[in-house]
């Protein structure tokens, strides 16, 4: 299999020079080239289209939110947009991915030994996951077959699983909703689709740190519920949304009759920090036959032994179709575990939620 060819486009020669050593590590990827700034990309694209561009947003001579909407009308790739966190670009980053963008990625910086390397299997499957994301049509890369893969650590980590099961059901219905690559635009139609009086939603999204609070923002301007920022303590109520914070695990509790829900500190679950299966499992053990799963678009396997774990606690489960996921990795593997109970095209997802919370 052939390697997925990367361009890194990035006015920072810092930056560029960290990315092009962090992805040439991974035996799957090659680093094609590295541009300065759009001009000196659009140059090199001209003799070879890469099969992944990640993308800085402030450049000279021409931003990368311009450039973006250039290459996705004339000839689109999957594009990963690699930014600062700071609050104002993190907006623009969420333009980047409404105009096409598959992903965000934090620019990786120096640190210790560990932050290093959970940038770098970060940025790594980032790229791989736009590899295979549906973009204008284009079919995804296959992985290399050589792609080294690091172990990966279980919801053991965070929270012991069940051993017995769960507590009867209650009126009070709570939703979790797990995604990744392509996620973004899939919640969002989901959330927007949602009446304003909807069971309380608990959301794990994979995202890094400090755009999690920007994403809410835009969700809870556009949508009827009010989507926020989940801290440690919000109770889970009707008519909200709760987003986990980038870079922190989100678990579900349960105190009486009251959910609410637990900002956490950890090791990458599934490769990822916030973990699906550690929200999911925790779903499973507090809230049981009260809660409803969906896992949506997102490459990989996070969440899908979370949700089987829900269904055997007797939670309803939903899984989001090949044919509306931007990648269908996660979900694909929720549905050979027998996780899902139903498979379901996104725009049916949050009627049929609602209709199980009834």
């Amino acid at each position: 299999m052939s390697k997925i060819r990367v361009l890194i486009v990035d006015d920072s020669a810092v930056v560029r020079q960290t990315l092009a050593e962090i992805l040439s590590s991974d035996p799957g990827i090659e680093v094609m080239a590295t541009a300065s700034d759009p001009f000196v990309a659009a140059d090199r694209i001209a003799v070879e289209i890469p099969d992944v561009m990640t993308l800085d947003v402030e450049m000279p001579r021409m931003d990368g939110i311009t450039f973006l909407q250039k290459i996705m009308s004339q000839r689109p790739i999957p594009v990963v947009i690699c930014s600062s966190l700071a609050a104002q670009g993190s907006e623009t980053a969420f333009r980047a991915l409404e105009y096409g963008a598959v992903d965000i990625i934090a620019k990786p910086k120096m640190g210790t030994k560990q932050f290093l390397e959970e940038s770098r299997v970060r940025v790594c499957d980032a790229v791989k996951a736009a590899a295979q994301a549906k973009i204008g049509g284009r079919g995804g890369h296959h992985l290399a077959s050589a792609s080294i893969v690091a172990p990966k650590l279980t919801a053991d980590v965070i929270l012991d699983k069940a051993k017995t099961r769960a507590m009867v059901e209650t009126t009070e219905k709570v939703v979790v909703v797990g995604a990744s690559t392509g996620g973004t635009e899939a919640l969002r139609e989901f959330l927007e689709a949602l009446p304003g009086d909807s069971p309380g939603i608990v959301i794990v999204q994979h995202m890094p740190e400090n755009f999690t609070a920007a994403f809410a923002r835009r969700l809870d301007g556009i949508c009827r519920v009010t989507v926020k920022e989940a801290a440690d303590d919000d109770t889970v109520i009707r008519g909200r949304a709760l987003i986990a914070p980038g870079n922190h695990h989100l678990l579900l509790k349960r105190s009486g009759a009251r959910y609410y829900v637990e900002v956490k500190d950890g090791p990458l679950v599934a490769r990822h920090r916030p973990s699906v299966d550690v929200l999911f499992r925790s779903a499973a053990r507090y809230a049981g036959r009260n809660a409803v799963g969906a896992l949506m678009t997102g490459m990989g396997d996070d969440g899908a032994k979370g949700l089987l774990e829900m269904r055997e606690a007797g939670a309803q489960t939903i899984a989001q179709d090949e044919a509306t996921c931007v990648v269908f990795g996660m979900p694909k593997e929720a549905i050979k575990l027998g996780a899902a109970i139903q498979v379901l095209p996104l725009p049916m997802i949050a009627p049929e939620v609602i209709r199980l919370c009834l």
